[in-house]
Protein backbone atom coordinates (compact mmCIF):
# COMPACT_ATOMS: atom_id res chain seq x y z
CA UNK A 1 0.00 0.00 0.00
CA UNK A 2 1.24 3.48 -0.92
CA UNK A 3 1.16 5.01 2.57
CA UNK A 4 0.11 8.65 2.86
CA UNK A 5 -0.38 11.11 5.71
CA UNK A 6 -2.48 14.05 4.53
CA UNK A 7 -2.81 15.96 7.79
CA UNK A 8 0.32 16.99 9.68
CA UNK A 9 1.44 20.12 11.53
CA UNK A 10 4.87 21.62 12.17
CA UNK A 11 6.10 24.71 14.01
CA UNK A 12 4.49 26.73 11.23
CA UNK A 13 1.31 26.07 13.22
CA UNK A 14 0.78 27.85 16.53
CA UNK A 15 0.29 24.60 18.46
CA UNK A 16 3.24 22.54 17.20
CA UNK A 17 7.00 22.58 17.77
CA UNK A 18 7.77 19.88 15.19
CA UNK A 19 10.53 20.65 12.69
CA UNK A 20 9.62 19.84 9.09
CA UNK A 21 12.93 18.09 8.38
CA UNK A 22 12.50 15.86 11.42
CA UNK A 23 8.95 15.00 10.39
CA UNK A 24 10.12 14.06 6.89
CA UNK A 25 12.91 11.87 8.22
CA UNK A 26 10.55 10.07 10.58
CA UNK A 27 7.97 9.66 7.82
CA UNK A 28 10.57 7.94 5.65
CA UNK A 29 11.51 5.64 8.55
CA UNK A 30 7.83 4.81 9.03
CA UNK A 31 7.37 3.80 5.41
CA UNK A 32 5.27 6.79 4.40
CA UNK A 33 5.59 7.65 0.72
CA UNK A 34 3.66 10.92 0.60
CA UNK A 35 2.97 13.59 3.21
CA UNK A 36 0.95 16.77 3.08
CA UNK A 37 1.68 19.46 5.64
CA UNK A 38 -1.54 21.22 6.63
CA UNK A 39 -0.70 24.17 8.84
CA UNK A 40 -3.38 26.02 10.78
CA UNK A 41 -4.37 29.39 9.37
CA UNK A 42 -7.03 31.96 10.19
CA UNK A 43 -7.72 35.55 9.15
CA UNK A 44 -9.89 36.11 12.21
CA UNK A 45 -7.98 38.30 14.71
CA UNK A 46 -9.68 36.66 17.71
CA UNK A 47 -8.82 33.10 16.66
CA UNK A 48 -5.79 31.41 18.30
CA UNK A 49 -4.38 30.58 14.86
CA UNK A 50 -4.28 34.23 13.79
CA UNK A 51 -0.94 35.84 13.05
CA UNK A 52 1.31 32.80 13.36
CA UNK A 53 1.69 31.70 9.75
CA UNK A 54 4.63 33.06 7.76
CA UNK A 55 3.96 31.85 4.21
CA UNK A 56 7.47 32.63 2.97
CA UNK A 57 8.99 30.57 5.78
CA UNK A 58 6.56 27.69 5.34
CA UNK A 59 6.81 27.40 1.57
CA UNK A 60 10.57 27.85 1.77
CA UNK A 61 10.75 24.84 4.08
CA UNK A 62 8.51 22.86 1.72
CA UNK A 63 10.81 23.57 -1.23
CA UNK A 64 13.93 22.77 0.80
CA UNK A 65 12.54 19.45 2.03
CA UNK A 66 11.29 18.53 -1.43
CA UNK A 67 14.80 18.94 -2.79
CA UNK A 68 16.42 17.10 0.12
CA UNK A 69 14.05 14.12 0.31
CA UNK A 70 12.69 13.83 -3.24
CA UNK A 71 14.13 10.34 -3.73
CA UNK A 72 12.25 8.98 -0.75
CA UNK A 73 9.20 11.12 -0.01
CA UNK A 74 6.64 13.13 -1.95
CA UNK A 75 5.90 16.34 -0.07
CA UNK A 76 2.76 18.40 -0.65
CA UNK A 77 1.99 21.92 0.52
CA UNK A 78 -1.33 22.10 2.31
CA UNK A 79 -3.16 24.31 4.75
CA UNK A 80 -5.97 23.93 7.27
CA UNK A 81 -8.28 26.93 7.20
CA UNK A 82 -10.27 27.73 10.32
CA UNK A 83 -13.88 28.65 9.58
CA UNK A 84 -13.14 29.50 5.92
CA UNK A 85 -16.82 30.21 5.20
CA UNK A 86 -16.44 33.35 7.32
CA UNK A 87 -14.41 36.37 6.20
CA UNK A 88 -14.23 34.85 2.72
CA UNK A 89 -12.89 37.97 1.08
CA UNK A 90 -10.03 38.17 3.57
CA UNK A 91 -9.12 34.53 2.93
CA UNK A 92 -9.14 35.06 -0.82
CA UNK A 93 -6.87 38.10 -0.53
CA UNK A 94 -4.38 36.35 1.74
CA UNK A 95 -4.23 33.06 -0.15
CA UNK A 96 -4.27 34.12 -3.79
CA UNK A 97 -0.50 34.66 -3.96
CA UNK A 98 0.31 31.19 -2.63
CA UNK A 99 -0.17 27.87 -4.35
CA UNK A 100 -1.34 24.91 -2.33
CA UNK A 101 -1.82 21.29 -3.27
CA UNK A 102 -4.54 20.63 -0.72
CA UNK A 103 -6.82 22.78 1.44
CA UNK A 104 -8.61 21.46 4.50
CA UNK A 105 -11.49 23.32 6.11
CA UNK A 106 -12.31 22.96 9.79
CA UNK A 107 -14.47 24.26 12.61
CA UNK A 108 -12.46 25.07 15.73
CA UNK A 109 -14.54 28.03 16.86
CA UNK A 110 -18.25 28.86 16.91
CA UNK A 111 -19.38 32.43 17.53
CA UNK A 112 -15.71 33.28 18.14
CA UNK A 113 -15.53 30.77 20.98
CA UNK A 114 -13.25 27.75 21.11
CA UNK A 115 -15.23 24.53 20.98
CA UNK A 116 -14.40 23.62 24.57
CA UNK A 117 -15.83 26.98 25.64
CA UNK A 118 -18.81 26.86 23.29
CA UNK A 119 -20.06 23.56 24.72
CA UNK A 120 -20.28 24.82 28.31
CA UNK A 121 -23.76 25.12 29.85
CA UNK A 122 -25.40 23.54 26.80
CA UNK A 123 -27.22 20.26 26.33
CA UNK A 124 -25.66 17.58 24.17
CA UNK A 125 -28.29 18.23 21.52
CA UNK A 126 -27.53 21.96 21.46
CA UNK A 127 -23.78 21.36 21.28
CA UNK A 128 -23.77 18.87 18.44
CA UNK A 129 -26.65 20.53 16.56
CA UNK A 130 -24.78 23.83 16.70
CA UNK A 131 -21.53 22.25 15.56
CA UNK A 132 -23.03 20.37 12.62
CA UNK A 133 -25.02 23.44 11.58
CA UNK A 134 -21.79 25.42 11.43
CA UNK A 135 -20.11 22.61 9.51
CA UNK A 136 -22.91 22.72 6.95
CA UNK A 137 -22.31 26.44 6.41
CA UNK A 138 -18.63 25.70 5.89
CA UNK A 139 -19.15 22.99 3.29
CA UNK A 140 -21.81 25.05 1.53
CA UNK A 141 -19.71 28.17 1.07
CA UNK A 142 -15.96 27.62 1.57
CA UNK A 143 -13.36 27.08 -1.14
CA UNK A 144 -11.73 23.91 0.21
CA UNK A 145 -10.85 20.40 -0.92
CA UNK A 146 -11.86 18.37 2.14
CA UNK A 147 -13.46 18.64 5.56
CA UNK A 148 -11.02 18.08 8.41
CA UNK A 149 -11.98 15.83 11.37
CA UNK A 150 -15.69 15.80 10.47
CA UNK A 151 -17.07 15.34 13.99
CA UNK A 152 -14.32 17.13 15.92
CA UNK A 153 -16.71 18.34 18.61
CA UNK A 154 -16.72 14.90 20.21
CA UNK A 155 -13.01 15.29 21.05
CA UNK A 156 -13.87 18.17 23.38
CA UNK A 157 -17.27 16.99 24.53
CA UNK A 158 -16.54 13.34 25.34
CA UNK A 159 -15.30 14.07 28.86
CA UNK A 160 -18.37 16.05 29.96
CA UNK A 161 -21.40 15.32 27.77
CA UNK A 162 -20.19 12.34 25.79
CA UNK A 163 -20.23 11.63 22.09
CA UNK A 164 -23.28 11.94 19.86
CA UNK A 165 -25.84 9.37 18.79
CA UNK A 166 -25.44 9.03 15.03
CA UNK A 167 -29.13 8.37 14.38
CA UNK A 168 -30.12 11.57 16.21
CA UNK A 169 -28.07 13.66 13.76
CA UNK A 170 -28.18 11.49 10.66
CA UNK A 171 -30.31 13.97 8.72
CA UNK A 172 -27.99 16.96 9.12
CA UNK A 173 -24.89 14.78 8.67
CA UNK A 174 -26.35 13.51 5.39
CA UNK A 175 -27.04 17.10 4.31
CA UNK A 176 -23.41 18.04 5.00
CA UNK A 177 -22.10 15.06 3.07
CA UNK A 178 -24.46 15.60 0.15
CA UNK A 179 -23.44 19.25 -0.11
CA UNK A 180 -19.80 18.23 -0.06
CA UNK A 181 -20.33 15.67 -2.81
CA UNK A 182 -22.19 18.28 -4.86
CA UNK A 183 -19.32 20.74 -4.52
CA UNK A 184 -16.48 18.25 -5.00
CA UNK A 185 -15.37 18.45 -1.37
CA UNK A 186 -14.10 15.28 0.29
CA UNK A 187 -13.64 14.13 3.87
CA UNK A 188 -10.73 12.60 5.75
CA UNK A 189 -10.27 9.76 8.18
CA UNK A 190 -8.49 11.60 10.97
CA UNK A 191 -6.79 9.15 13.31
CA UNK A 192 -6.11 11.53 16.19
CA UNK A 193 -9.14 10.31 18.12
CA UNK A 194 -7.60 6.86 18.46
CA UNK A 195 -5.01 8.37 20.78
CA UNK A 196 -7.71 9.75 23.09
CA UNK A 197 -8.37 7.18 25.83
CA UNK A 198 -11.88 8.51 26.41
CA UNK A 199 -12.77 8.44 22.71
CA UNK A 200 -10.70 5.76 20.96
CA UNK A 201 -12.28 6.23 17.55
CA UNK A 202 -11.48 8.08 14.37
CA UNK A 203 -12.96 11.38 13.30
CA UNK A 204 -15.42 10.70 11.76
CA UNK A 205 -16.87 7.44 13.02
CA UNK A 206 -17.49 4.41 10.83
CA UNK A 207 -21.20 5.32 10.60
CA UNK A 208 -20.39 8.62 8.92
CA UNK A 209 -17.94 6.94 6.55
CA UNK A 210 -20.51 4.35 5.51
CA UNK A 211 -23.14 7.02 4.96
CA UNK A 212 -20.71 9.05 2.84
CA UNK A 213 -20.05 5.97 0.70
CA UNK A 214 -23.77 5.16 0.41
CA UNK A 215 -24.48 8.72 -0.74
CA UNK A 216 -21.91 8.38 -3.52
CA UNK A 217 -18.94 10.00 -1.81
CA UNK A 218 -15.52 9.04 -3.14
CA UNK A 219 -13.00 11.71 -2.15
CA UNK A 220 -11.38 10.26 0.95
CA UNK A 221 -8.00 11.09 2.47
CA UNK A 222 -6.33 9.87 5.64
CA UNK A 223 -4.24 11.81 8.12
CA UNK A 224 -2.73 11.53 11.57
CA UNK A 225 -3.29 15.18 12.49
CA UNK A 226 0.01 14.82 14.28
CA UNK A 227 1.74 17.82 15.84
CA UNK A 228 4.95 15.93 16.62
CA UNK A 229 7.61 14.34 14.45
CA UNK A 230 7.60 10.97 16.21
CA UNK A 231 3.86 10.44 15.69
CA UNK A 232 3.80 11.04 11.94
CA UNK A 233 1.62 8.39 10.31
CA UNK A 234 0.09 7.23 13.60
CA UNK A 235 -2.73 4.69 13.14
CA UNK A 236 -2.77 4.94 9.34
CA UNK A 237 -3.08 1.18 9.12
CA UNK A 238 -6.24 1.34 11.20
CA UNK A 239 -7.57 4.13 8.95
CA UNK A 240 -7.03 2.02 5.85
CA UNK A 241 -8.82 -0.91 7.46
CA UNK A 242 -11.71 1.37 8.36
CA UNK A 243 -11.90 2.70 4.80
CA UNK A 244 -12.16 -0.86 3.51
CA UNK A 245 -14.81 -1.68 6.11
CA UNK A 246 -16.86 1.29 4.91
CA UNK A 247 -16.63 0.04 1.32
CA UNK A 248 -13.95 2.31 -0.13
CA UNK A 249 -11.50 0.95 -2.69
CA UNK A 250 -9.45 4.10 -3.19
CA UNK A 251 -7.89 6.93 -1.23
CA UNK A 252 -6.93 10.26 -2.75
CA UNK A 253 -3.87 12.45 -2.95
CA UNK A 254 -3.85 15.99 -4.32
CA UNK A 255 -1.59 17.92 -6.65
CA UNK A 256 -2.34 21.61 -7.11
CA UNK A 257 -5.80 20.87 -5.70
CA UNK A 258 -6.54 18.15 -8.26
CA UNK A 259 -7.44 14.77 -6.70
CA UNK A 260 -5.76 11.55 -7.77
CA UNK A 261 -7.09 8.12 -6.83
CA UNK A 262 -4.83 5.54 -5.22
CA UNK A 263 -6.11 1.98 -4.99
CA UNK A 264 -6.26 0.48 -1.53
CA UNK A 265 -4.39 -2.82 -1.64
Amino acid sequence: MYMIDYHHHTDNSFDSKAKMEEVCEQAIKNGIKEICFTEHYSVNPVAPTYGHMDFSRYLGQINYCREKYHKYLTIKAGIELCEPHLLKGDYENKLRKNEFDFILGSIHNINNQKLRIYLKDKSANEVYRGYFSELYQLVAHADIDALAHFDLMKRYAVKTIGTYNFDDFKEIIAAILEKGIERGIGIEINTSGLNNKLLEETLPSIEVLKLYKDLGGELLTIGSDSHRAHTVGAYLGEAISLAKQAGFTHLFTYDQRTPKAIKIS
